[in-house]
């Protein structure tokens, strides 16, 4: 049977506290690296490797990580950069730079602080964009700024690894007195639009409503027309319809003087037709505007002679 003593309980005790330890170091050295993480690896104070999704290990002592870059895209918004203007304008310019790293080794290497060069480079970049702008021009051409400044920065950029996707101009700040002096000339240029509208406004009523009396007049003289042209159409219907049964009266008698089926003889008729006719005449006579009228007292001689000329030519004739 073996005894153990005192001081080998000691050195079992020491010895796994030293293997506990060794265990969890090595534990530690353990990295799992996530989906959207890269790790840049140095392998005694040189670039080693670069870690993609997965489980790796740290050599104790000779492996180290360098940096952790993340492949998500980044927004970083800088601080308002002072800027003058072509016209000799300063005003306070803002930005806000969308980014991606696309290697992450160049990234890590390429340049001691990514961001804060981003940072110097984009307001150097938009001061020069902006010294070549008027005022008017600066605060109207936005998408001009960002383009021309994401073109620059993508540019300047490539080789720190990093990829620029977009950049906007989140402010414009003009000095006061500009701001103030630019909200009076959009009051008065509102102003002005109004009365322009108005003005519109109160030309288009007048030419409607000329245009109304215009229709109601035609329309007017139009009805006019169509109830003089119905007033002579129903005179003239009114006229043939008397001169139609004249015209029939007269055919009848002769009609009838010629049958032999008359009451009256033949010179009776005539005399009494030609009688008529004169009636007529004497009542068309009347009918006008003369205020005197003269008849002749021998009208019934004239009848009685117009009976007997009319005779002779019928005698003759037979």
């Amino acid at each position: 049977m073996f005894l153990i003593s005192g001081a080998q309980i000691v050195g079992i005790i020491v010895i796994c506290i030293v293997l506990l330890a060794i265990l969890v170091y090595l534990i530690t050295r353990i990295r799992i690296v996530k989906q959207t993480s890269k790790y840049i690896i140095e392998r005694l104070g040189a670039y080693h490797a670069t870690w993609s999704v997965g489980i790796h290990f740290l050599l104790p002592f000779v492996d180290r990580i360098a940096s952790v870059v993340s492949m998500k895209e980044q927004v970083k918004d800088f601080d308002p950069q002072p800027v003058i203007t072509k016209d000799n304008v300063t005003m306070q310019i803002d930005t806000v730079v969308f980014y991606t790293v696309l290697d992450p080794k160049l990234y890590t290497y390429g340049v001691e602080n990514p961001i804060f060069a981003i940072e110097k480079l984009s307001a150097t970049t938009l001061r020069n964009i902006i010294g070549d702008l008027e005022l008017d021009a600066t605060l109207t051409s936005r998408d001009i700024i960002n383009s021309k400044m994401r073109s620059i920065l993508d540019e300047a950029t490539d080789p720190w690894g990093i990829k620029v996707n977009r950049v906007e101009v989140k402010n414009i700040l003009p000095p006061q007195d500009i701001r103030d002096s630019m909200e009076r000339q959009m009051r008065a240029e509102r102003e002005r639009r109004e009365k322009i509208l108005l003005a519109e406004g109160d030309k288009r009523s007048k030419i409607l409503q000329a245009e109304g009396d215009k229709e109601s007049q035609i329309l007017r003289a139009e009805a006019e027309k169509e109830a003089m042209i119905k007033k002579a159409e129903g005179e003239a219907a009114a006229i043939l319809k008397v001169k139609e049964a004249e015209a029939a009266g007269i055919k009848a008698l002769r009609e009838a003087e010629a049958a032999g089926i008359t009451l009256l003889k033949d010179a009776d008729a005539s005399k009494q037709v030609l009688t008529m006719l004169s009636y007529e005449a004497l009542e068309k006579v009347a009918e006008g505007k003369a205020t005197k009228l003269i008849i002749p007292s021998n009208i019934q001689d004239l009848v009685t002679n117009i009976s007997t000329i009319s005779e002779t030519l019928k005698e003759n004739k037979e």
